[in-house]
């Protein structure tokens, strides 16, 4: 098994590309759901049975990934451990984000409920197509762009301290990666890509990808 190490202008998508797997077998193989969210210089572990493309090293030459012994046996993925990932956070955690509704849609599938067979690691809110979508608090985008299996147009943003929010089903995506947002600025509209077949926004808190239920991080509707 290799492990390789995130670089500036990696996807999910194209580290399991390049090494000849899918998303779902390198997620599994990390402990990491969808939609996958990784950061830079976070170490991947790659199942023995993908292959590795040749890829050009930068300049200067950084060092190749470390090569860890292959387990046994090597064809043997063992799945991401549920339930405790899933399991909602009871208390708010003190250095949390402050977050904002993301949009103004109805609730309409809380955190949890199963959707299509599979948990629901966030909650769906209803809204209308081209409905803005802001960014629940500052940070700096790490993905911006389409996940074809699941969320479509999708909008990741990091907030620092293991926090970030996900933002799917999304129509235009307005920010790009790398990009600096305030608290409430604009990062899209509402849309119906991915699995959305009515305007949905799918909404996300995770901290160091484990999620956590947003309804209990956002301030109470009146």
């Amino acid at each position: 098994m290799l492990v390789y190490t995130v670089r500036a202008g990696d996807t999910f998508a194209t580290i399991a590309a390049g090494h000849g797997i899918d998303m779902a077998t390198l997620g599994a193989a990390n402990g990491i759901p969808s939609p996958y969210i990784i950061r830079i210089g976070q170490e991947l572990r790659i199942p023995s049975h993908g292959y590795a493309r040749p890829r050009p090293a930068p300049a200067p030459a950084t060092r190749p990934p470390s090569v860890v012994a292959p387990v046994t046996p090597p064809h043997v993925v063992r799945p991401a451990p549920p339930p405790t990932p899933y399991a909602p956070t009871r208390a708010r955690e003190l250095d949390a984000p402050r977050l904002a509704w993301p949009t103004d849609g109805a609730l309409e599938t809380p955190f949890g409920r199963p959707v299509s067979g599979l948990p629901n690691n966030g909650i769906d809110l209803v809204a209308y197509d081209g409905m803005t979508v802001r960014a629940a608090a500052a940070g700096t985008v790490v993905f911006a762009g389409n996940e074809p299996r699941r969320f479509g147009q999708l909008v990741i943003v990091d907030h620092g301290g293991g926090w970030v929010t996900a933002y799917a089903y999304l129509g235009k995506v307005t920010v790009k990666q790398g990009q600096k947002v305030a608290r409430r600025d604009r990062i899209a509209t509402i849309g119906r890509s991915g699995e959305a077949v009515r305007p949905t926004l799918h909404f996300e808190l995770r901290r160091n990808n484990i999620p956590r239920d947003p309804a209990l991080y956002l301030p109470v509707r009146l």
